[in-house]
Order: C-alpha cells, then structure tokens, then sequence
C-alpha cells in the first residue's frame, strides 16, 4: 500500500473528470474541451477512435476515453529537445563545478606513468546521476516545468488525470532518462529516449514518459 501523499485537489492544470466539459477560459479552454475538437476524441487515424485505433485501448490504463481530451496541445518535439540542452547545460555547468572542486575530472592524466585514472570518471557520473536526477525530480514534482521547459512554455502532466505527476513517477521519469546517461551512454540514450517522442503515436513520449506515464504539453494560451 503506498504511502505516499495523494495530489493536491488545488491543482489548476489538474484536467475535469471525463465527461464534464472544463470551464471557459481554463487552461484546458480548447473546443469542445477536447485539443482535436471533440469531446473524448483523439487524433483521427488511430486505433481506437473513428478511423483508427489505440495502442492504449482507448486509454492509457485500459478502456476508457481518450486521455488527452481536456488537456492542452501535445508539446512540439522540437521545443522539447532545446528545453531538454538547455536542462543539460545548466546542470552540467554545476556537474563540472563539483567535479573540479571534488577532483572527479572525466580523465586524470598521469603524466609521468602514461596511464589515466578511469576511477575519477566514476566519481563524475555520480555527481551527474545524482544532479540531474534531483533536478528533474524536484523541480516537475513542483510545477510541471524544469527552468528549460519553463523558459519554453512546456509542462509534464500526468496522461491519467492531466495534473503534475507524483514524486514516484517523477522519479521514475528522471531515472529512465539519466542514469545510463551518466554511466554508460552519454548523449546517445539522451537522445534514443528524447527523439522517441518523435515518432511515437499518439502521445508523442519518449521512453522515459512511457515508464512514467506521462506526456509533455504545450502551455501556451
């Protein structure tokens, strides 16, 4: 059973229950409360809504109405890659700040033996794991919004219920994204669990949104 603390009721961005239309001029204002126009109804040419089908069944838990009527527009895959660099470097900044300061340098270089010290690159993806895991963690268990996708007019909302998702979902997110960032992969998991959001259908995810359950809108009015 957990224990942890249920969402605040006070959410704003938390959308209507299915069937009742959100009120006029709300942060889910899109017609028929719906972004596609249609109450309960997805992106045409899917499995599960006319002309298509859901990967989902209809939801993302089972059947059910489309999850993403009532909430704002699904984020441009673009804008999330520069919220995402700009994520990256202002962490990655404070990253090498503690890794000088703690001698975690990627490489040592011992310029009498010829040799590198690997185990300080160790203590660096520590220090990155642990960083940029808070980070998204903290700050999206808050607000929705790390500082880039802020600056972006972005948010991360819970493909359930449209609210800022829990802390264990937050982390689980974070998780997925950095930790073979930091230890094995680099930008090259950065950029296979973004870009995913690319092509997936049609929820435009990445896979760390997919183990989260969760989806990035646009929050532009």
């Amino acid at each position: 059973m957990s224990t942890e603390p249920p969402p605040p009721d006070d959410d704003p961005l938390r959308k209507p229950p299915y069937g009742n239309p959100p009120p006029p001029g709300g942060p889910y204002d899109h017609p028929g409360g719906s972004p596609y126009g249609t109450p309960g109804q997805g992106p045409p040419g899917y499995p599960g809504y006319p002309g298509g089908g859901d990967p989902y069944g209809g939801g993302p838990y089972g059947p059910g109405p489309d999850p993403l009527a009532g909430m704002p527009p699904l984020a441009d895959s673009g804008r999330r890659v520069l919220a995402r660099v700009i994520d990256l470097i202002l962490v990655g900044i404070v990253v090498w700040l503690l890794s000088y300061a703690f001698h975690t340098t990627q490489y040592d270089y011992d310029m009498d033996g010829g040799t590198v010290d690997y185990g300080a690159s160790i203590g660096q993806s520590v220090i990155a794991a642990v960083l940029y895991i808070a980070y998204d963690t903290v700050l999206i268990s808050r607000t929705g919004q790390t500082l880039g996708k802020r600056w972006l007019h972005l948010r991360v909302a819970d493909l359930g219920n449209g609210a800022t998702p829990s802390v264990s979902a937050n982390l689980t997110r974070a998780a997925v994204l950095w930790l073979p960032f930091a230890f094995c992969c680099a930008c090259v998991w950065t950029a296979i669990s973004g870009g995913w959001s690319f092509f997936d259908r049609p929820y435009k995810q990445g896979l760390h949104d997919k183990a989260a359950k969760t989806v990035v809108v646009s929050t532009d009015r």
